[in-house]
């Protein structure tokens, strides 16, 4: 009861944020949510594969990923139904019948009766979404475990922005906040050691003077 509870207030909570914000998310959030279209070129992606977008917002990225890929098939799950709608809409309008797209918490899904997909998929990719999810470790390992033995997870998201003046770090923070958009400090650590538990290998590209990064963490192949 507690954890229905649970998710309901984070689909609550996420329709109150986006209930107008999704009707100018994607014209505002290009100036600032660098390294979306760089992760999407560094993608490996074959026809026929099964690709999901953890947090799918407004579909921005699968709009783009589907029609570049028509012969691949695209997932997206949202705890937003208002986003989830705004997303459908566009697909809708731009003639695209290769997404798919569910309601689901990313700490809290299954690729075969989320999805209804067997097996399970080939990548799965978070957006800028890792840093407004609470329970990341949590999808992360959900992540993991829907994922097909060697596929990959990748991620692109806020970085520590080391190289860049302290006064810079401290407002752009001050202004995430307002958006619910946390900096982990134990999401890189916690990176490295899946790697060193033996789940898979970490490739980490920083972006823009380390304001962003991009990861890729192939999952080891797991024997039959």
């Amino acid at each position: 009861m507690q954890k229905i509870e649970s998710m309901q207030s984070a689909f609550e909570k996420m329709d109150a944020m986006y209930r107008y914000q999704r009707y100018f998310y994607d014209a505002t959030r290009k100036f600032y949510l660098l390294g979306r279209d760089q992760l999407i070129a560094t993608m490996n992606i074959e026809a026929g594969q099964h690709i999901l977008e953890a947090g799918c917002g407004t579909g921005r990225n699968l709009i783009k990923l589907a029609r570049d890929y028509p012969q691949t098939n695209f997932f997206g799950l949202d705890a937003s139904s208002a986003m989830l709608a705004t997303a459908q809409d566009k697909l809708n309008a731009a003639g695209l019948r290769n997404v798919s797209l569910k309601m689901a918490l990313a700490d809290d899904f299954t690729h075969s009766e989320t999805f209804g997909l067997d097996p399970a998929f080939d990548a799965i990719f978070f957006s800028y979404s890792i840093s407004m999810i609470p329970t990341w470790k949590e999808s992360l390992a959900t992540a993991l475990a829907n994922l097909r033995s060697g596929g990959s997870i990748y991620i692109v998201d806020f970085y520590d922005q080391q190289e860049l003046p302290a006064w810079f770090r401290s407002a752009l923070k001050g202004w995430l906040r307002r958006f619910h958009v946390q900096f982990w400090g134990d999401l890189m650590p916690h990176l490295f050691d899946l790697e060193r538990q033996g789940l898979g290998t970490l490739e980490i590209t920083p972006i823009a003077r380390r304001y962003a990064f991009m990861a890729k963490f192939q999952s080891a192949t797991r024997q039959s």
